[in-house]
């Protein structure tokens, strides 16, 4: 397990920028024809077909890094992987736990094969919502939800993982229990908001309260916030009106598409957007977010978008400007 206390690589412990990969599910469908029951592309570990998949689209992403001389946080591939979601798909507590060290495992080969050119390459544990991405539905409790992630969470900070990341959270009691079920493994957290078209949570709830809401129910323990799945131009306003809780957003993981969730459910293909453009958009919310380290991609974008995120960075960071 890595000394999380002491780990001087994380973001925002330096002045690091960051890279990291794009819209996994999005891209090993519809670009990669792979099935991915449920969205879930923890599946994929189960085979050697699967797992050749999986690296080949993490090396995209990395070769994207070490071309802009960036740090790089690879994120595993669990998102799906907890209680509810795996029963779904026939995979018991024990394989669960199995499978989320073997992403953790995956996640390491890939650190120690390419250490000597990108870095820092920072392992991150990937937690995704008990239920829909985009829906609050029946809410938890932040205890409720502590113990529903704990064990997902347990299994991979043993097989190594550097932080976790709780990806596109909807509600802050959610949000709440991943960040004390961390805190419990002492592991640094990060939270992930998904917001509407609006700004907002899918809850309404404004991104600055529930910043401040997780903030004072956990002793501000998240390292930072970031925002994703969403576009930059469904949040942009929220983030000109300014206030001292846009310092703890560190990363931005947007969507390439400037459709609602709504929309997005009901596409049969991918709406890639324009990556050229979406790197503008990073650079514009960079002169926005003090803290912004940490720039990937979701639902729709791939390599060539993190690549004009990096060429975002290049005004910014003296070691990628070279």
């Amino acid at each position: 397990m890595s000394d999380f206390a002491t780990n001087p690589n994380l973001p925002l412990a330096g002045d690091e920028y960051f890279l990291s990969d794009g819209g996994i599910e999005t891209t090993l469908i519809f670009q990669d024809g792979i099935d991915l029951p449920l969205f879930a592309a923890f599946v994929l570990l189960e085979t050697e077909h699967g797992r050749r998949a999986l690296t080949s689209y993490y090396e995209r992403h990395i070769a994207v890094a070490r071309a802009h001389r960036l740090g790089f946080i690879l994120e595993s591939p669990t998102w799906r992987s907890s209680r509810d979601w795996g029963q779904k798909l026939g995979y018991s507590p024990g394989d669960l736990d199995r499978i989320n060290a073997e992403a953790i495992y995956l996640m390491r080969t890939l650190r120690n094969l390419h250490a000597d050119t990108v870095a820092p390459l920072v392992i991150s544990g990937c937690v995704g919502p008990r239920g829909d991405g985009y829906v609050p539905g029946e809410l938890m409790t932040a205890t409720e939800a502590r113990d529903y992630h704990a064990p997902q969470i347990g299994a991979m900070c043993k097989a190594g993982a550097d932080m976790v990341t709780a990806i596109t959270m909807n509600n802050t009691s959610e949000a709440t229990g991943i960040a004390l079920a961390a805190k419990a493994q002492a592991a640094p957290v990060v939270i992930a908001f998904t917001v509407e078209t609006d700004g907002a949570l899918p809850t309404g709830q404004t991104l600055a309260d529930a910043i401040h809401e997780v903030d004072g129910a956990t002793g501000a323990s998240p390292i930072y916030y970031m925002v994703n799945c969403a576009h930059p131009d469904h949040f942009d306003h929220v983030l000109r009106a300014g206030g001292d809780w846009m310092y703890r957003i560190g990363g931005v993981r947007a969507n390439a598409s400037r459709m609602s969730h709504a929309e997005l459910d009901e596409s049969e293909v991918l709406d890639d957007g324009n990556p050229a453009e979406l790197g503008e958009d990073y650079r514009r919310l960079m002169g926005l977010l003090p803290n912004l380290r940490v720039m990937g991609g979701c639902c729709g974008t791939d390599h060539r978008h993190v690549d004009a995120m990096g060429r975002a960075c290049k005004h910014a960071h003296p070691v990628a400007a070279q």
